[in-house]
């Protein structure tokens, strides 16, 4: 199938919508963490088994249910572990790594998992680790911008890097291992809402991930707005940006119906939005208007996440391309809201049923059958199965 964007009125669709997942984490407070790293690794198996296309792993120093502190550790073991899956990093916070470390990192990644390694980056998305490291908050977007392109010279240019700012020097600097196979280490910025990650990528010419996640009460980012742009800042400075390599994240759950996609993460829910956001972060999670039974529902009907059966999460998924004019990769984001059977099942049904409506995986299975649906008066009633259980008559005689 081809994987060109195909034009729909003012939207560009890529033909082929390609699935994966967003493990920041968000595990709640009480698991043992051998264990819980333990489950996530199997998590990324179970995902590269049911043949999604990426996996994405954070980066978070501290308030507890952000457990895993080095992606890129992760995603060493993880491709031993996996076959065909893409491991990245979700994200590399740049102003607490040296770039010449962060580029030769992701090198080696590169060849670790024989080409399936992304080098996602972003920001900062906590006070608290910027703090330990001695980080001024006001400062991370500067830093961040001076590394990205640091980065991006190290990694995508051939010629010896010199750069100096005020947190690192680099000095002649290239690294001494050329690409897997002579591909190029793919570089994705992550923006939460800001503007100046997707302007980023736009000046660079990489690859962005957009949060479609928002904290409980409050509706998400305006997606289109951030791909516009993107696509401004990459025309201001002669670079090009493709939809193929835009990515966004939500929270999918799939269940046999809605009434039981939406009871099964009623109760996880609730205790992420009130543990999480509102007892650790201490913001309000109040929605006004709303029981705070019924959260679930109002982040569903404001598209915080989509919660249902296989035809919902199938038009659910129709109205985010819509809505944004299209984009390349659907990243499921990660949440403990159900049991460990239910979320497994709810990814199974993702890939089997729901995926193949944007993939046309099953499309010439189904042609096929509505081929010979439609012509089998030709046949003459020729296609029918032999009655093995048959005897001739007389065969009991005598």
């Amino acid at each position: 199938m081809s994987s060109h964007p195909r034009q729909t009125g003012d939207a560009m669709y890529p033909e082929r919508l390609k699935f994966g997942a967003f493990l920041a984490p968000f595990h709640p407070l009480g698991e043992d963490p051998t264990l819980q790293f333990e489950r996530d690794l199997e998590m990324i198996e179970l995902f590269d088994r049911l043949n999604y296309d990426e996996f994405w792993i954070g980066e978070h120093h501290s308030l507890g249910w952000n457990s895993i502190g080095f992606p890129d550790l992760f995603v060493a073991a993880a491709a031993a572990r996996t076959r065909q899956i893409k491991l990245a990093t979700g994200v590399m916070t740049l102003p607490y790594h040296h770039p010449f470390m962060v580029a030769g990192r992701a090198l080696h990644l590169d060849h670790l998992t024989r080409g399936r390694f992304i080098l996602g980056v972003g920001a900062g998305s906590s006070p608290v680790d910027a703090h330990m490291l001695g980080r001024e908050w006001g400062e991370m977007r500067r830093m961040f911008s001076e590394s990205l392109e640091a980065v991006v010279e190290l990694l995508h240019g051939d010629q010896p890097v010199t750069r100096k700012t005020p947190w690192f020097t680099l000095q002649d600097a290239k690294l001494q291992l050329e690409p897997y196979r002579g591909g190029e280490v793919e570089i994705a910025a992550a923006s939460v809402a800001s503007p100046h990650s997707v302007r980023l990528s736009g000046q660079l010419g990489i690859s962005t991930v957009s949060f479609g996640v928002s904290r409980p009460g409050h509706r998400p980012p305006d997606m289109k707005t951030q791909w516009r742009y993107a696509e401004e800042a990459a025309a201001e400075h002669g670079k090009t940006v493709d939809r193929r390599n835009w990515r966004i994240t939500l929270p999918i759950h799939v269940a046999e119906t809605r009434a039981q996609a939406i009871e099964d993460v009623r109760a996880g829910y609730q205790r992420w939005a009130h543990e999480y956001w509102g007892d650790l972060r201490g913001l309000d999670v109040t929605i006004p208007g709303v029981d705070p039974g019924n959260a679930i529902e109002a982040a569903i009907e404001a598209g915080s996440a989509i919660v249902g059966s296989v035809e919902d999460c199938v038009a659910g998924i129709q109205r985010m391309q819509e809505e944004t004019g299209g984009f390349g990769t659907l990243l499921v984001y990660l949440q403990d809201w159900a049991g460990p059977e239910q979320t497994k099942r709810s990814y199974d049904l993702l890939a089997r049923y729901v995926a193949p409506h944007f993939t046309g995986s099953a499309r010439p299975l189904a042609e096929s059958a509505r081929w010979y649906q439609e012509n089998r008066d030709l046949f003459g009633g020729k296609l029918t199965l032999p009655d093995h259980g048959a005897r001739p008559r007389g065969a009991d005689a005598g």
